[in-house]
């Protein structure tokens, strides 16, 4: 399904598709990821800014800073730029949760060790 590149959306719109509200998109705005025009007080969203929406929300999920996603929405067209910049927040990122994934790991097998040991104490008292 190709959209309509001329096509022009409402805030209401954008909120709608993306389960935001009014006051999210403001809030990137505010930040400088977001720079819709105007027609009268109302704030109309390009077909470019819808994409650069989605951008932003799903490098949000992935866990990037606001700081470090206006900064790569800042080296837009900038050769390389934006995807070296990228690749290394990609890779600090997924080092950050290789580490996490270590410490729940131990967690886990902290809290299943506890476990076993609770129950052989339960068990114990049962049979006497």
């Amino acid at each position: 399904m190709s959209a309509d590149k001329s096509r022009l959306y409402s805030s209401s719109e954008l909120a709608q598709e993306f389960d935001l509200t009014a006051q999210a998109l403001r809030f990137y705005e505010e930040k400088g990821l977001l720079s819709p025009a105007r027609s009268g007080r109302a704030r109309v969203y390009t077909y470019r800014d819808r994409a650069r929406l989605m951008l932003i929300l799903r490098l949000r999920r992935l866990g990037f800073s606001l700081e470090d996603i206006g900064e790569y929405l800042a080296r837009y067209g900038s050769g390389g730029g934006q995807f070296h910049y990228g690749l290394q927040k990609i890779q600090g990122r997924l080092a950050d949760l290789y580490r996490l994934r270590d410490e729940i790991d131990t967690t886990i097998a902290e809290l299943e060790a506890l476990e076993g040991e609770a129950r052989d104490r339960l068990n114990g008292l049962s049979a006497s």
